[in-house]
């Protein structure tokens, strides 16, 4: 009865406000970036500015509503959850509305649905039940099994669409299994992957085949009397030139050509600032002609005569850069350092592991799509297309980033109650 009557004190006020902050920043960056002379007035419905205005506020309304729920619900529900978004996301790929060549969305009257959004949370959710329940132990072959097809269901589901952007994010709730003791041997060979991509792509796979040939030898022999070296040693280098070979047919047979030139441009094998790289070149021009203090809200030239594609949805952040400056850009990127730790903090605080593993599953999801947004437009990831948490225009990303984090208040206003 306290923790009824003790609700909205309970819950955590500074990740709150800071929710609404960035809400509120990317709404007058939606203003900026698709500004109609036409209709100047933020509030006019007729614009995207105007109805980012209503998602917000439907937003609030389902954030808060969640806040009135019990906790209990989230967690007894979480399997129903997790079954409505795969039946949706089987469902969009039969009825649902091609955009950009994705087949991701769900028409509804205007409005259109993206189901891969709200299936994060859902994912969260049952990963947490999951490695919660029981007796399970991270370190069981069995528990990482079931853990990794909790995650790679939705994945593939997604990458049918094909949407390779909202696919990847689910791989960052990888994290969520570190924090429950997974060993940090899945970490090197997470680094070393990268490593053997990033040297497939860029050079023969016969040559870098045979650089990994010459590493294990190496290796082999100046641990030849060490058994356990030489076995990991071989298995090592048989994954490694499995891996090799498969990266070299996904990048030649798999991904489409835009994927493949946005992988060159990053990886300096292609200069082409007029053509696949036109997007990435405007963004840092935008951003880099915002000085430290910005041109002002409205004024910027990049922003107003559209030469940023998607500016107002995966670029919102070029419009901080050049309206808003440096001093801008690290108060955005303050806010989003301060609500990550707030959240991890509070996941530690958890007496429910339920809670806690939820809490870092929100961390991971968030700190996937900040890192890959903001990383993509100064030019150090390759572009891809997920939006920036709260700021993005969008009801479906905005909905279901405000139910993931709601979703995790509701837990940590409950925290006491729970033993």
């Amino acid at each position: 009865m306290n923790n009824q009557r003790g609700l909205f004190f309970n819950v955590d006020w500074f990740i709150i406000l800071t929710y609404l902050s960035l809400c509120i920043i990317g709404w007058f960056n939606i203003h900026a970036a698709v500004y109609d002379t036409n209709n100047p007035s933020i509030i006019d419905l007729d614009t995207n500015y105007g109805k980012q205005l209503i998602f917000i506020v439907s937003a609030i309304i389902i954030g808060f509503a969640i806040l009135l729920l019990d906790g209990k619900f989230f967690n007894t529900f979480s399997p129903i959850f997790y079954g409505i978004s795969i039946m949706l996301l089987i469902l969009v790929l039969i009825i649902g509305r091609n955009v950009g060549g994705n087949q991701a969305w769900i028409p509804i009257g205007s409005f259109r649905l993206q189901p891969s959004e709200f299936a994060k949370f859902s994912t969260c959710l049952l990963l947490a039940k999951y490695l919660s329940s029981g007796t399970i132990k991270i370190q069981e072959l069995k528990t990482q099994i079931i853990a990794a097809v909790i995650i790679l269901f939705p994945t593939a589901l997604i990458l049918l669409q094909p949407d390779a952007g909202s696919a990847l994010t689910f791989t960052s709730l990888i994290l969520v299994l570190y924090r429950e003791g997974l060993s940090g041997y899945f970490l090197i060979v997470e680094g070393l992957s990268i490593l053997l991509f990033v040297l497939t792509v860029l050079y023969n796979k016969y040559l870098v085949v045979g650089g990994v040939l010459v590493f294990a030898g190496t290796l082999i022999y100046l641990y030849r009397k060490n058994r356990k070296v030489i076995t990991i040693t071989g298995l090592g280098v048989l994954f490694s030139v499995l891996f090799i070979f498969s990266v070299d047919f996904a990048y030649n047979q798999i991904l489409k050509p835009h994927q493949r030139n946005r992988i060159d441009l990053i990886l300096g094998k292609v200069n082409d600032p007029r053509g696949i790289g036109y997007n990435l070149n405007q963004s840092k021009i935008a951003i880099g002609s915002g000085g430290l203090w910005g041109k002002g809200y409205l004024q910027g030239t990049q922003t107003k005569y559209d030469f940023v594609p998607e500016q107002s949805t995966d670029f919102i952040f070029c419009t901080v850069g050049e309206e808003w400056g440096f001093a801008g850009c690290f108060v955005v990127i303050g806010l989003y350092l301060f609500l990550l730790l707030r959240i991890v903090n509070i996941a530690e605080r958890q007496r429910s592991s339920f809670s806690r593993i939820y809490g870092y599953g929100v961390a991971s999801i968030l700190f996937f799509h900040i890192f890959i947004n903001i990383g993509m437009t100064v030019g150090i990831i390759p572009v891809i297309g997920i939006p920036l948490p709260f700021m993005s225009y969008g009801g479906s990303s905005l909905w279901s980033f405000t139910i993931l984090l709601f979703i995790l208040l509701k837990f940590d206003s409950n925290r006491m109650g729970i033993s």
